[in-house]
């Protein structure tokens, strides 16, 4: 965790800068739903990869320009993991994941407009978090991986959008669907050997957020 602190104050102190040029803060909530990876195997093929689960995310932001602004946002998510083949699906195993990134907001209309459209790229980093504990009952489908107690940093891109809808002269409601890509976390989901899994994980988050103008 202690890069994962690291990035927050760097990202911080930059955000910080920029709050001269007039900025924003909000809360989000919504929900995590990633694709799955397949498994190819001498047992035959399964799927690896994580739950549906709920997520919570802040946001501090600036906009210096009417059409383009920034933004430094810290994502939860709850990801417990998955693994299914031969039928079966492995026991259950707790997972949780934290995101720290910044992305360019590019809008169609300044802040202070009824309606606003908008786009968002960027990028930054994903900790993935087995924190569960193993389980001595194990089925057919536990042996196309194994759920491990630690925790795995990946880079990770960033791309989304949605709508924002001033509420009053100094709160938004936003509506907005991003996804976060990243690789597959080997180390929290651990094939054995002579397993391979896919690469690419697919994050799809869509949130609801509160927001405030100062």
């Amino acid at each position: 965790m202690k890069t994962l602190r690291r990035t927050i104050l760097v990202l911080s102190a930059a955000t910080a800068a920029a709050f001269a040029q007039g900025w924003e803060f909000g809360g989000s909530g919504g929900g995590s739903f990633l694709n799955t990876v397949s498994v190819s195997s001498p047992a035959g093929s399964a799927t690896a990869g994580f739950k549906p689960g709920a997520v919570v995310s802040g946001f501090a932001g600036f906009s210096q320009y009417k059409h383009i602004g920034g933004e430094l946002r810290y994502t939860f998510f709850q990801s417990n993991l998955s693994l299914k083949g031969g039928g079966a699906e492995a026991p259950g195993f707790s997972g949780q994941a934290h995101a720290i990134q910044y992305d360019v907001i590019f809008k169609t209309a300044k802040n202070e407009s009824k309606v606003q459209f908008f786009a968002a790229v960027g990028g930054g980093m994903k900790v993935f978090r087995g924190t569960g504990t193993p389980s001595a009952y194990i089925n057919v489908a536990s042996t196309y991986g194994y759920f491990t107690h630690t925790q795995e940093v990946k880079a990770m891109g960033s791309v989304g959008g949605g709508a924002r809808f001033s509420l009053s002269k100094k709160v938004f409601l936003r509506t907005e669907i991003r996804d976060y890509i990243t690789a597959f976390p080997q180390k929290i989901i651990a094939p054995p050997a002579g397993f391979k899994y896919g690469s690419v994980l697919h994050d799809l988050v869509p949130m609801v957020t509160i927001g405030f103008d100062m």
